[in-house]
């Protein structure tokens, strides 16, 4: 059996998940050193505002002198290699947050060893700093798009799930078609010996037609067979929603497979060379090798470390002298409509940590709006959420609609009051 998907991912409104990223990540590397080479790196320590525009005016620069790299393919809806640099760049000037989180990560390594560019192999440091970044910043780009296009929420550690499962498919799928050399791995996938070609491989033509136990089972393989755990089975709780979720595993990858199969332009033959998606495969290990070792982990450690403070500091009930409304029981009725316990305002408050510079910023907002914030922020689940905070039926935070009758205000009402909050967190990071 021939895998037949080597353009990669594909989701509605999402144009950086195929095997074109790999050109898109190398070329925004390439180029970012040499803006920086003209700016100084050294600037980067400094905190000035307005280095973030030279920055994009000279990597714009030097990205449309990119040659032959920047006219490559760079996914299957004919967007370039260089188109895709060039938005990525410009929408970083939108986020001055991300740029924030580049200059403290590099801060933080000039802190540790000096000025590592300056030094051998420095320049490779420097350049996986901004990687990282934009590796951060493509999936923010495209969770927003796939919200767009869908209406459905979808934050970037999701869309990094997505393309675990997508990763994980191509695995399955590349094993069975090895399967004389893979017997032993193949028979654990399928729960049973393998003596002869599994009719699974055959029938195995797409994402749809992938069982999620076989990818659940494949990742319990993994240590045995490549002594490296998988990812649903290592200590990071990145895919912990999916983890045992048999469910949600096959409503994912019927997504994917359901509108590959709806994009898939016939007219013309993409594919990006074999070593791209090697390439591809080989950062995923890194990223999963860096998430069982990280104390906080997952492959964003550059937005982790900027949300540290959202992140691992929590909400408060008081600070700087202000009392926040005191979370009340739940009447029997709303807690029915909202499928939550009549105590989950009381528990998620008592879970709160206290002190942190983001409960003294959102100090007079209901505890619904706060945990709004860290929807729209973080995503659904996230390591360092209580469990007070998680919906049981889901193991994720509540819905934006279960948010908004908890707090007594329409959905409208809600959105704007949580956008506002953002808006003040914004104001005071920066």
């Amino acid at each position: 059996m021939a895998i037949e998907d080597e353009e990669g991912m594909r989701l509605p409104g999402t144009r950086y998940q195929e095997h074109g990223w790999e050109q898109v990540r190398k070329l925004l590397g390439q180029c970012s050193l040499q803006a920086l080479a003209h700016l100084g790196p050294a600037r980067l320590l400094d905190g000035d505002d307005a280095l973030l525009p030279e920055y994009v005016d000279a990597v714009a620069r030097a990205l449309r002198a990119g040659g032959s790299r920047a006219a490559m393919a760079g996914n299957s809806y004919g967007d370039t290699v260089l188109d895709l640099s060039l938005t990525l760049a410009y929408e970083l000037q939108a986020r001055p947050a991300d740029w924030a989180a580049l200059c403290a990560a590099v801060a933080g390594e000039h802190a540790r060893i000096g000025p590592f560019w300056m030094a051998p192999g420095g320049d490779a440091l420097l350049r996986k700093k901004f990687n990282d970044l934009y590796a951060v910043l493509r999936d923010k780009v495209d969770s927003d798009n796939y919200q767009a296009a869908c209406g459905r929420s979808c934050s970037p550690n999701r869309m990094y799930a997505y393309r675990m499962l997508d990763t994980a498919y191509g695995e399955v799928a590349r094993l069975f078609a090895a399967w004389r050399e893979h017997r032993a791995q193949v028979g654990a996938i399928l729960g049973r010996e393998v003596q002869a070609e599994p009719i699974e491989a055959r029938q195995l033509r797409g994402r749809a037609d992938c069982r999620p136990e076989w990818i659940m089972r494949w990742s319990e393989t993994l240590e045995g067979f490549t002594g490296a755990p998988g990812p649903l089975h290592t200590r990071s709780k990145r895919f912990a929603s999916l983890k045992g979720s048999a469910d949600k595993i096959a409503a994912m990858l019927r997504e994917i497979g359901e509108y590959e199969a709806l994009s898939a332009n016939q007219d013309r033959d993409w594919l990006q060379d074999a070593s791209d998606a090697t390439a591809w495969l080989d950062d995923y290990w890194r990223v999963l090798d860096e998430s069982s070792q990280a104390s906080t982990p997952g492959p964003d450690q550059l937005l982790e470390a900027r949300q540290d403070e959202l992140d691992l500091a929590g909400l408060e009930l008081e600070d700087a002298g202000e009392t926040a409304q005191a979370p009340v029981l739940l009447d029997q009725a709303l807690a029915a409509r909202v499928s939550l316990s009549p105590r989950f305002l009381l528990m998620a408050a008592a879970a709160q940590e206290r002190g942190s510079w983001a409960g003294q910023v959102m100090a007079g907002d209901s505890l619904p709006v706060r945990l709004a914030v860290y929807l729209k922020l973080l995503g659904p689940f996230d390591d360092s959420y209580p469990s007070e905070w998680l919906d049981p039926a889901t193991g994720e935070l509540p819905t934006m609609q279960q948010l908004a009758l908890l707090d007594e205000v329409s959905l409208p009402t809600l959105r704007k009051r949580r956008d506002a909050a953002i808006a003040r967190l914004g104001a005071a990071a920066g």
